[in-house]
């Protein structure tokens, strides 16, 4: 017989025989869980992308909306050895090679974590092939959404999204950003870039089970562990659809741009870069096809000139000169000089001129001696050292207007254009070595001054508002109850007092009713206060520019234009402005012919209008 200890032994084995038949008893029989584990091999985990964030413009029309699109996924490790290649190249169109080619760079990238394998199809594309992709374990759907647009307006503006590329990726993992994976989209230009924390949303996953054919059995753990997707924030924007569209159109076979914004506010009502390309040219599968062709246009639409480049302001500098000279106490309005042309030429007009006249014929003797008194003053008795002292305080004066200096609009790739320093000015002439002389044609506002278009609208708003600005940004609302970023709320004073710029204001004013501007360019119901320039292009024919702001008093919207190789301001550029004025303030256009003879205007091409030649007495005007 066993002894008590044997039969604890004894007792010990059959208690554990006993519970492990009962657990294989209930594992068998009991719980189906097993079961249904053992007929599934896997768990898919499928990352839910948000839908985007809506874009609207300022009476609530959608700019730009999601378009519902598909990824093609592989699971390299999930794929059969022996699938039918050539019939899943037939069903998507595909060549063997570039299937070979895709599922290396998939193993390459991971075996057992998913990635996609054809981008984009359509909502057609994808009802063809979705009954048949079954018959393929390891390719399952993916849906992802796109960009779409009803309009081929605002490229420039909205910019455009597209995948991440690695150089991008890494970059963010560098600084701490883990939030994209590879095959994600970002903006990457334009508000869609500027905005791209508020706009893309949060992501969310869900963990599927899959049985050995590829098929989705139901949520694991029913869901517990899955997170759902939170939409971007919408954007509501300043910018009028329809006058942005307008001024697209008068633009049309022209190099250059058009911002219109509310002087009150900084909101950019409409900007213009030309030439311009539809926004429906870089979204969808053939994104890279057409993103080549825009880069290698010669006329460069992928480039905002609207942000990114220098003019010569020409004439319309004249306006902060005179401003400039006012605050200084080195003039005042009732300043008469005259017209004496041996330095720099112009064009016939009443002679002698006061400050008035100065801005309404655009003379430009009278702001060589404007700005030889700012920059010679006399303090030290010294030319040299005067103008060093004179030249720093132009300078001040000058940047408190934005210029030289990015504004921070709320888009990328923002440039700050040309404002020379006395540093400059020591290694080209070594220091103390130069004079007025030396930068005089910076009066007329040549020679090593450059202003975007952006710089040129804001100060058309600082005239306007009669000495401060509101930095210009496009979204005037984050988000359906929101506001627009803290920055764009901030009001900046120049160092101008209020009361000098009445007498500029009001040359401003005469420059339209009877001046530089072409009488064709005129309005007779409404009180338009405007600047002309043509600024001198070393490689061709002059740039038209033009500033103004209207109504004079409550003004409501500034424009700036700038219209390249196209000579006299007052011809090109001043009738474009005046047309997106009328068009924004009354939503007509009275001038009928003068809205088609600007529609004819080719500075691309050939400009064969009789007036196309330009005025050459008029340069700098």
């Amino acid at each position: 017989m066993f002894d008590s200890r044997q039969r604890v032994i004894v007792f010990v084995f059959i208690l554990v025989a006993f519970t492990m038949l009962a657990r294989l008893f209930y594992m068998q029989v009991i719980d189906d869980s097993y079961k249904e584990a053992a007929a599934n091999i896997s768990l898919q985990r499928i990352v839910e992308y948000p839908y985007r964030g809506i874009i609207y413009d300022r009476k609530g029309r959608i700019c730009v909306y999601n378009v519902p699109v598909y990824d093609v996924m592989v699971l390299p490790k999930e794929v059969k050895k022996n699938m039918d290649t050539l019939r899943f190249c037939s069903l998507f169109t595909i060549t063997k090679e570039e299937f070979i080619k895709t599922m290396t760079a998939a193993r390459t990238y991971s075996k057992v974590k998913p990635s996609p394998f054809i981008k984009q199809l359509s909502h057609t594309e994808f009802a063809r092939i979705q009954d048949q992709l079954i018959d393929f374990p390891g390719f399952f759907i993916s849906p992802r959404t796109v960009r779409g647009y009803d309009h081929p307006s605002m490229g420039v503006a909205l910019g455009y999204i597209g995948e991440i590329s690695a150089g991008k990726l890494d970059k963010l993992k560098a600084e701490g950003n883990n939030y994209y994976r590879s095959g994600d989209y970002i903006g990457i230009a334009g508000l869609e870039n500027f905005y791209e924390e508020q706009l893309r949303g949060k992501r969310g996953v869900k963990f599927m089970m899959v049985d050995v054919n590829g098929i989705q059995k139901g949520h694991y753990k029913d869901g517990v562990f899955d997170t759902a997707a939170i939409r971007g924030e919408n954007l509501h924007t300043s910018v009028d659809l329809e006058l942005q569209k307008f001024g697209e159109e008068l633009m049309i076979n022209k190099k250059g741009s058009i911002i219109c914004i509310d002087p009150k506010t900084g909101e950019i009502l409409a900007m213009v870069s030309s030439p311009t390309y539809d926004p429906n040219l870089l979204r969808g599968r053939e994104f890279s096809k057409n993103y080549m062709a825009l880069q290698r246009d010669p006329l460069k639409p992928l480039f905002n000139r609207a942000l990114m480049a220098p003019y010569p302001p020409g004439s319309i500098f004249k306006t902060l000169q005179a401003l400039t000279a006012l605050q200084e106490g080195v003039m005042d309005s009732n300043m008469t000089w005259p017209c004496v042309q041996d330095v720099v030429h112009c064009h016939p007009h009443p002679n002698p001129c006061n400050l008035r006249q100065s801005i309404q014929w655009s003379c430009n003797p009278y702001y060589l001696q404007v700005y030889r008194r700012i920059i010679n003053q006399h303090v030290s008795g010294n030319t040299f050292l005067d103008t060093r002292i004179g030249y720093d305080k132009w300078h001040q004066y000058i940047s408190s207007f934005g210029i030289g200096k990015k504004l921070g609009i709320d888009m990328p790739s923002e440039k700050k254009g040309i404002l020379r320093t006395i540093a400059y000015y020591d290694r080209i002439y070594g220091e103390k070595h130069w004079k007025y002389s030396n930068v005089y044609s910076l009066s007329i506002g040549q020679g090593e001054l450059g202003l975007s278009p952006l710089h040129m609208a804001n100060m058309a708003c600082i005239l306007a508002n009669r000495g401060y600005y509101y930095t210009p940004h496009f979204v005037r609302k984050i988000g359906d109850k929101g506001q627009p970023l803290p920055q764009y709320l901030e009001r900046h004073q120049t160092m101008i007092r209020p009361e000098h710029f009445e007498a500029i204001v009001t040359g401003m004013k005469w420059a339209v009713l009877q001046g530089t501007v072409w009488s064709q360019a005129r309005m007779k119901t409404v009180e338009i206060c405007g600047k002309t320039g043509t600024a001198q292009n070393p490689h061709g024919k002059d740039h038209s520019i033009f500033i103004c702001f209207a109504p004079k008093d409550n003004p409501k919207i500034a424009v700036a234009t700038v219209v390249e190789n196209s000579g006299f301001g007052g011809f090109v550029a001043a009738p474009i402005a005046t047309l997106m004025v009328e068009k924004y303030l009354n939503d007509t256009i009275s001038r009928q012919n003068l809205y088609k003879h600007m529609l004819t205007r080719d500075f691309i091409h050939k400009d064969t209008t009789e007036d196309g030649k330009g005025r050459e007495a008029g340069k700098n005007h």
